[in-house]
């Protein structure tokens, strides 16, 4: 395995926001049985190295590429941009708003008379914002407009912490 090869070109895939996510699947575990560690157990130390080393590229590389966000940060760090969202801070004044209003509501999703209803609604909400965003990031990448993707992917990582947040919820309501 080439160590200096970027993710899609391990996966034999262009280097594009539209992946086959089926195909990424079929790939990787395909690339996992090939390099499984367990596979080299009889072979010498490097060999046994590289092997490990093997996996855990593939198994970063999957990870990356079949997230949305993790993609789209990739994509942006391959064409030099540096994708860190942790320094960036958003100007857009509705973006920021909409954030208050979803983490208010989602704080407030338990004390609700029916709060898987509202969970629900919620969800939906999110998760068609989040897609929306997506559609944009990949807008703004294939027509080279590389900061307005930058932004984009900082409103992606909102969307996609309120999407791990809400799945925290819901085992918190499963457990009352």
């Amino acid at each position: 395995m080439d160590f200096s090869s970027n993710f899609f070109d391990i996966f034999s895939i262009p280097v594009a926001w539209d992946i086959d996510i089926n195909g990424l699947g079929i790939r990787y575990r395909a690339l996992q049985q090939e390099f499984h560690p367990d596979r080299y157990a009889t072979k010498t130390d490097v060999e046994k190295r590289l092997a490990v080393q093997s996996a855990s590229l593939i198994n970063q590389a999957f990870d990356t590429l079949k997230s949305p966000l993790k993609r789209a940060q990739y994509l942006l760090e391959l064409n030099s941009v540096d994708a860190n969202q942790e320094a960036h801070i958003t100007t857009d004044a509705g973006f920021l708003m909409q954030q208050i209003e979803l983490r208010e509501a989602l704080s407030g999703v338990s004390e609700k008379q029916d709060p898987w209803v509202e969970l629900k609604r919620l969800t939906e909400e999110i998760e068609k914002t989040y897609r929306q965003l997506q559609s944009e990031f990949q807008h703004f990448f294939t027509t080279d407009s590389l900061n307005l993707a930058f932004n984009t992917v900082a409103k992606m990582q909102f969307f996609a912490k309120l999407l791990t947040e809400i799945e925290h919820l819901e085992d918190e309501l499963d457990d009352a």
